[in-house]
């Protein structure tokens, strides 16, 4: 079995609305919608777990009801930290799957993921055990001590790379990594790659785009709303 655990558990307080950036409308839906009909649309994925807010669970059923989102299985609370909210996800799932089922961890708020960017993640994951989307990095990139005023210490691009998501691992091996974080008290990284680089684990990347972007701030959400009006030209490679 594959699930799909959208993490939308977020304030959105960069973002500076009155309402949690992942239930904004784009195009008169709402972003999470967006993001769950990827994964409902992509044939290899059986369900749809969502953590999201408290207050807003039974708003996100709604919604799903209202767009034909048949795979949403779970609607879970969230935690104070994204780490917290991934746990609270995996367990509930321990409860009703095996530990060699297949979750795919994403932003609920990373609306533009293609099914090109699910079925490459799932192949890597059949080929290595894990895989963790990320995208080459293009630009001259300095690490800066004072704040980001100055630098003196640049870092070779193409050793760098930027992460995104799916993240995709086993139920057990996901379980496990959440387990050893409680034991090392390990408390607050910002993704599974993060956590998994922290125990030691080698992670292995699979095929991302600069357009599966995670909507964080207004201009993040203008861009999304360009991308959807705009195709790819035929000649293009």
């Amino acid at each position: 079995m594959v699930v799909a655990l959208l993490t939308a558990a977020g304030v959105g307080s960069r973002m500076k609305q009155d309402i949690p950036k992942q239930f904004m409308h784009v195009n008169n839906k709402p972003i999470i919608i967006h993001t769950m009909e990827a994964f409902q649309k992509h044939p290899l994925v059986d369900a749809i777990m969502v953590v999201t807010l408290p207050a807003w669970m039974d708003v996100l059923k709604v919604y799903a009801k209202q767009f034909n989102i048949s795979k949403l299985k779970w609607v879970v609370p969230g935690g104070a930290t994204g780490q917290e909210s991934i746990h609270n996800g995996l367990e509930v799932l321990s409860k009703e799957l095996g530990d060699d089922e297949v979750v795919l961890i994403h932003d609920g708020n990373r609306c533009n993921v293609s099914q090109e960017i699910i079925s490459d993640s799932l192949a890597t994951f059949k080929e290595h055990g894990s895989a963790i989307t990320a995208i080459p990095c293009v630009e001259a990139v300095f690490r800066s001590g004072d704040g980001g005023i100055s630098s003196t210490d640049s870092i070779p691009r193409e050793q760098l790379y930027r992460t995104q998501t799916p993240h995709v691992y086993t139920l057990g091996k996901l379980l496990w990594a959440h387990e050893e974080a409680g034991k090392r008290g390990i408390t607050n990284t910002a993704a599974t790659c993060t956590l998994m680089q922290a125990l030691g684990e080698r992670v292995y990347f699979s095929k991302g785009s600069e357009t599966n972007l995670k909507i964080t701030t207004v201009d993040d959400l203008m861009i999304f709303e360009a991308l959807l009006s705009t195709k790819k030209d035929e000649w293009l490679k």
